[in-house]
C-alpha cells in the first residue's frame, strides 16, 4: 500500500502538470474555436472539418508504435536507473518519426486534388486538404518529443508546448478567417500552429533532455538494432492504433458522404467542447502509461492489481461526475459560449459523452495497462474486433440516422472488446475494478444531476445564469451523495489527500472539499 500511494502521489503531481496544461491549451483552443464558431458559417465551418480528415487518416500510418516505445522505454530505464541509455532511443526515434513523417505529408500533398474531387466530391477542399498535409511531418516532430517527456516524467514541458500551440491557434486562425480567408484561413492557422509546437517541441527538448543524456551516453548499439528493438514493441500496438483510428476516419469519411455541412458544423461543435473532458482523460491515462510501465507483473502482482483497481475508482470519481455535469448542462453551455445557431450541438454533445460513463468499468485504464506491461499483441486483437463489429456498424446506422447513427456506432463498436478485454486481465493478471463501488459512483453522480436539472428548469433566465445555478447546484449535491452513498469512504478520503500532498497549495482547495465530506455523518 505504502509504495502504491507514493506512486499514486507522483502520479498525482505528474497529472496536475498535465491537467494545467490540458486546461490551459483547451481553455485558449476553446476561446479561439468559440471565436471562429461565431464568425464562420456552419458549411465553411463543416469544409474545413472535411479537409482534416485525410490528414489525420494519413497520421495513423506514420509511427508504427516507436512513440510508445519511446515512452516505455525511457520509463523502464530511469526505473532501473539505467538513464545513460536513452539517448540511442531517442535518437532512434527522432529519426524515424523524421522520415516517416516527411514522406506522408508529400504523399497526401500530390493526392490532394484526387480525394477533394473524387472522394468528397468537393473539389473546392484540395487547397485546403494539401495545407493540412504539413501538420503530419510537423505532429511526428511534436508527438515524438512529447513521448519522450512522458518517459522522462517532465509532464510540464508536455504541458508549454501544448499550451504554445493552442495560442498560435487561437490567434492565427479567426485573425485569418476575419481578414476574409474563410475555411481556406481556418485550415492555415491549424497549420501553422503545428509547425511552431514543433519547432518549439525540439528546442525544449534539446535543451532539457538530449544534452543531459548525450553526455551520460554509454552504449554504442548500432540505430538500426535499436530500431528493431522499439519496433519488436511498438508494431503489435501501432497496429490497435491504426485499427482505432482508421475507424474513426471511416467514419469521417463515412459522415461527409452522408451528411450535411451544417450537421457536421453542429458535431464539430459538441466535439470541440466535448474537450472539456480531455482536461482529465489525458492527464490520466498519459500518467498511467509510464507508470504500468515501471510494474513488473510478475513480481510486483498485488502491486500491479492494486493500482489498476484504484486508478479505476479515482478516476471514475472525477470523469462520472464531469461528464454528467456536461450532459445536464449542455445546452446553456452551448448557447453561453458558442450562440444559438448551433442548434443541433447540444444534443450531439449529450449523446456524444455517455462513452465517458465507461469509465466506472475501466475503459480509460485497460489500454495504459496493456500498453504499460507489453502485452501490445492482446491490445491488437481487441482493435480487430471494434474494427470488425464498427465497420458494418457504421455502413448501417450513419446512411439512415445521420450524426446520431455515427454517434451510436462509436459506443456500440469498442464494447465488446472492453468486456473481452477485462476479462482476459482477470484471468492472467487478476486485476479487476470494485464494481460496487463503481455503481455507487455512477448513483450519487445521476442523484446530482437529477437535482441539476430540476434547478435550471426552474430557472427561466439566459443561459449563462441557468450554467452558473448548474454548477453549483450539481458540484454541492455530488459532494454530499457521493459520500451518503458510499461512492467515496474514509479510506479513500485519505489515500486522495496523501496522492495529492505533492500539489502545494493546490491540495489546501482539494482538500476543502475531502474534508467536507469527511464530516458528513454518514461517512464509512
Amino acid at each position: 500500500m505504502q509504495k502504491a500511494l507514493e506512486i499514486g502521489k507522483k502520479s498525482a503531481t505528474g497529472s496536475f502538470q498535465l491537467f494545467i496544461g490540458q486546461a490551459s491549451s483547451t481553455a485558449i483552443m476553446a476561446m479561439g474555436t468559440i471565436i471562429l464558431a461565431r464568425i464562420i458559417t456552419p458549411a465553411g465551418y463543416g469544409l474545413y472539418s472535411i479537409a482534416l480528415i485525410p490528414s489525420y487518416m494519413a497520421i495513423l500510418f506514420r509511427d508504427w508504435g516507436i512513440n510508445s516505445a519511446l515512452t516505455k522505454f525511457t520509463a523502464s530505464l530511469r526505473a532501473q536507473k539505467s538513464e545513460e541509455k536513452a539517448y540511442e532511443i531517442i535518437k532512434t526515434g527522432l529519426i524515424f518519426e523524421t522520415a516517416t513523417g516527411f514522406t506522408l505529408s508529400l504523399i497526401l500533398i500530390s493526392l490532394s486534388g484526387f480525394i477533394a474531387s473524387a472522394v468528397f466530391n468537393r473539389p473546392e477542399s484540395a487547397r485546403l486538404i494539401a495545407i493540412a498535409s504539413v501538420t503530419i511531418f510537423a505532429r511526428a516532430l511534436q508527438t515524438a518529443a512529447r513521448s519522450i517527456f512522458v518517459g522522462f516524467e517532465r509532464m510540464e514541458l508536455n504541458s508549454l508546448t501544448n499550451v504554445c500551440q493552442a495560442i498560435v491557434k487561437s490567434v492565427a486562425a479567426p485573425i485569418l478567417v476575419l481578414v476574409g480567408f474563410g475555411a481556406l484561413g481556418a485550415t492555415l492557422g491549424y497549420t501553422i500552429s503545428f509547425i511552431a509546437s514543433a519547432i518549439i517541441s525540439l528546442v525544449v527538448l534539446y535543451l532539457t533532455i538530449i544534452r543531459r543524456t548525450k553526455r551520460k551516453n554509454s552504449r554504442n548499439s548500432s540505430t538500426a538494432k535499436t530500431l528493431r528493438e522499439m519496433l519488436h514493441y511498438g508494431v503489435p500496438l501501432s497496429i490497435s492504433l491504426i485499427l482505432g483510428g482508421f475507424l474513426i476516419q471511416f467514419y469521417a469519411f463515412i459522415m461527409a458522404i452522408y451528411c450535411t455541412d451544417t450537421a457536421i458544423g453542429n458535431y464539430q461543435v459538441a466535439t470541440q467542447f466535448a474537450t472539456i473532458l480531455t482536461f482529465f482523460t489525458i492527464p490520466i491515462s498519459t500518467v498511467l502509461f509510464p507508470v504500468f510501465s515501471k510494474i513488473n507483473p510478475q513480481d510486483e502482482n498485488g502491486l500491479l492489481q492494486m493500482v489498476f483497481m484504484s486508478s479505476v475508482k479515482y478516476t471514475s470519481l472525477i470523469l462520472v461526475p464531469v461528464t454528467m455535469a456536461l450532459m445536464i448542462l449542455s445546452k446553456p453551455m452551448i448557447g453561453t459560449l458558442f450562440g444559438k445557431k448551433w442548434t443541433q450541438a447540444p444534443f450531439f454533445l449529450t449523446l456524444y459523452i455517455i462513452d465517458n460513463l465507461f469509465v466506472i468499468l475501466g475503459s480509460l485504464t485497460l489500454g495504459s495497462l496493456l500498453a504499460g506491461i507489453g502485452e501490445t499483441k492482446m491490445r491488437m486483437e481487441l482493435s480487430l474486433i471494434t474494427l470488425a463489429i464498427g465497420i458494418p456498424s457504421s455502413l448501417i446506422f450513419i446512411p439512415s440516422m445521420g450524426i446520431v447513427g455515427l454517434i451510436l456506432t462509436t459506443i456500440i463498436a469498442s464494447k465488446p472488446s472492453l468486456a473481452l478485454g477485462l476479462h482476459w486481465a482477470r484471468k492472467k493478471y487478476a486485476v479487476k475494478m470494485d464494481i460496487k463501488s463503481s455503481i455507487r459512483i455512477l448513483i450519487a453522480s445521476s442523484v446530482a444531476a437529477i437535482a441539476t436539472l430540476l434547478a435550471i428548469n426552474f430557472t427561466a433566465y439566459a443561459d449563462w445564469v441557468k450554467l452558473g445555478v448548474g454548477i453549483f447546484v450539481f458540484s454541492a449535491a455530488y459532494l454530499i451523495a457521493a459520500p451518503t452513498l458510499g461512492a467515496i469512504n474514509k479510506s479513500d478520503i485519505n489515500n486522495l489527500q496523501t496522492m495529492f500532498s505533492g500539489l502545494g497549495a493546490l491540495s489546501k482547495l482539494i482538500n476543502i472539499s475531502l474534508n467536507f465530506m469527511e464530516k458528513l455523518p454518514n461517512l464509512t
